[in-house]
């Protein structure tokens, strides 16, 4: 247990039922004494366990044995390839590589972890009191890895292909002696006495934790304890959620590399928001160990990038079975870099981004035309009753310390245009939506209360219809290995079934994110702010566990396209890294402190 909640079951006692006996007459055997339940943090998970595969995960093991033999669940390392050139001498040069070609240099000794980490460290101390990204910073610490990372490289001890590289990772994570505060200012103090299996894994590959970055306050949009976190692009915006901070972070060049989390949006949402490649993985392929659990049946774990081979990059360390988390399972991943469209069936919708399909089509891809995805009314329902069990030793800490009725209070419906997600009707006085920081004070969210009135038989008869949603979609997907449809169509649907996607920027242009400032206005009525041009991205989307095939599809795009992956190419060849996309990135921020300075 990680992060153990000191607070008891209120007022609930375990009812002891005796057996009748046969005989009418015969005395009751003496009762045993009514004693509490055991008291629940965040982190236990319940007796059931979702499993993607319509056929569950035991036919899926033996249909993949079947068709590829057991060799094929030995994991592949990802090889980095080779760097070529002149090294770049520019520190933001550097930053805004993607992390396969930062990689490469570390590998090459061309540059140094250390080099790189300072990079990062400096570009950070500019750019987060615009950004708001990081929650804590562990300057020394990262230090000290890159450090020791530089010493075994030039040993002979490399560890693959993230030995040095710097990243953030989302603040719902533990790290052993450093505050995880899940966005809220009830857990800013919150400290683990271990760390997550993904911090193990990415420290056992060597790569280098620079910060802890902002999540939505419980996993909610962009807003959190510390205010809201900024689209580095249009710092007018925030830069959605609940993966934040590993959104704006990674978009402005202040990590090599980040990891996110998803329930329902919170990596598609923020990479869409800051225009960056992402991995919301098929579910159970990523250990969830130590972080803050949201829905069990729901709750996945990606890498949030800047090109979608960096994603299959970390992605290779990541994924695999772990026991701490009975969700995971190990599925054959194989990155392919020269993967040949034409030997994939590629269903295509019509809302699909035009650019992005006529160049996979270009590329050999052989379009199948599909229509709408299968929906089953009453198929959902998890997410509410899930996260309110979940922060059920929450809940009732705040009631007491409120004065508030478990058994009367009701979650009132939303209303306005709450920027980070909730209701507003059930905000503590004084806290307003629309506010500076509409943080400010906030000690209390009912997200975690409407469900607590649900009834068993209804989440159950969900659940049942929920498979019988994953049935059709997996009838759905049979002729397919995966689909273009239109950014964010299929979020909802997909937190039900489990099945990825990649998300992935397909051109440069003014985005339209909707009014009221897409989670910082303050109601529906505050007109759209002016953008100003970024990446715009599309979504892949995947047959279960086909994130290998969307990961090296996406690939393609950007190999064939003049996207960062291919501008680091030039890198190499003209030791220039003049780009549109980091000109006006770098300008954005510049613009805006001045402004600042200006007042």
């Amino acid at each position: 247990m990680l992060f153990r909640s000191a607070a008891g079951a209120q007022g609930t006692m375990a009812r002891a039922s005796g057996i009748g006996s046969l005989t009418g007459g015969a005395s009751q055997p003496p009762q045993p004494p009514q004693v509490a339940p055991v008291a629940l943090g965040n982190g236990e998970a319940p007796a059931m366990q979702f499993m993607p595969y319509p056929g569950g995960t035991g036919a899926l093991m033996e249909r993949v044995v079947r068709e590829k033999g057991a060799a094929a669940f030995t994991r592949t390392p990802h090889a980095v390839e080779k760097w070529s050139g002149v090294v770049p001498t520019n520190p933001d040069d550097l930053a805004f590589l993607p992390a396969h070609r930062i990689s490469a240099l570390i590998k090459a000794r061309k540059i140094t972890s250390r080099q790189i980490t300072d990079i990062y460290l400096a570009r950070i101390e500019k750019l987060n009191p615009t950004l708001n990204f990081v929650v804590t910073l562990m300057a020394s610490q990262a230090r000290a890895e890159a450090d020791a990372a530089d010493a075994e490289i030039a040993a002979g001890k490399y560890r693959g292909p993230l030995h040095g590289v710097p990243y953030g990772i989302k603040d719902l994570f533990a790290v052993k002696g450093v505050p995880t505060t899940w966005g809220s200012a009830d857990f800013k103090d919150q400290i683990a006495d271990t760390d997550s299996e993904v911090v193990v894994r990415l420290r056992d590959a060597g790569a280098v934790l620079l910060a802890k970055l902002a999540t939505g306050l419980f996993a909610q949009n962009d807003w959190w304890f510390g205010g809201r976190t900024n689209n580095p692009w249009n710092t007018n915006i925030g830069s959605s959620g609940s993966s934040t901070g590993p959104g704006s972070a990674t978009a402005a060049g202040c990590v090599a590399f980040s990891i996110g989390t998803e329930t329902q949006g919170s990596i598609v949402s923020p990479a869409i928001r800051n225009g960056i490649s992402a991995l919301r993985p098929t579910y159970g392929r990523v250990s969830r160990h130590g972080g803050m659990v949201l829905a069990w049946s729901m709750d996945r774990v990606g890498p949030m990038c800047r090109t979608v081979e960096d994603c299959a990059m970390v992605f290779s360390v990541l994924h695999g079975v772990d026991e701490k988390d009975s969700s995971t399972v190990t599925m054959p991943f194989q990155f392919d870099r020269n993967l040949k469209l034409a030997s994939l069936r590629i269903g295509v919708d019509p809302a699909a981004p035009k650019e992005l399909v006529d160049k996979l089509r270009e590329l050999g891809m052989n379009p199948k035309a599909i229509g709408a995805r299968p929906t089953v009314a009453g198929g959902q329902g998890a997410l509410g009753v899930e996260s309110a069990a979940a922060f059920d030793f929450f809940v009732q800490r705040k009631a007491k310390e409120m004065g508030l009725d478990l058994n009367t209070i009701f979650d009132t419906p939303r209303t306005g245009n709450a920027p980070f997600g909730n209701h507003v009707g059930s905000l503590p006085k004084g806290v307003e939506a629309g506010a500076t920081n509409p943080m400010a004070g906030a000690d209390w969210n009912p997200r975690f209360v409407g469900a607590r009135s649900s009834r068993g038989f209804e989440f159950m008869q969900g659940q049942r219809r929920r498979m019988l949603l994953v049935a059709k979609w997996g009838e759905f997907m049979k002729e397919l290995d995966l689909f273009i449809a239109g950014p964010n169509a299929d979020v909802g649907a997909n937190a039900q079934t489990g099945h990825p996607c990649t998300v992935l920027p397909y051109k440069f242009d003014v985005p339209q994110f909707g009014g009221g400032g897409g989670g910082g206005g303050a109601n529906a009525a505050t007109p759209a702010p002016v953008y100003k041009a970024q990446p715009i991205c599309g979504v892949i989307t995947g047959n279960l566990y086909h994130d290998d095939l969307i990961l090296s599809v996406a690939h393609q795009f950007q190999k064939a396209t003049d996207s960062i992956d291919r501008i680091a190419k030039k890198t190499e060849d003209k030791a220039m890294y003049d780009t549109r996309e980091k000109a006006i990135c770098d300008q954005q921020w510049i613009l805006n402190a001045a402004r600042r300075e200006s007042r």
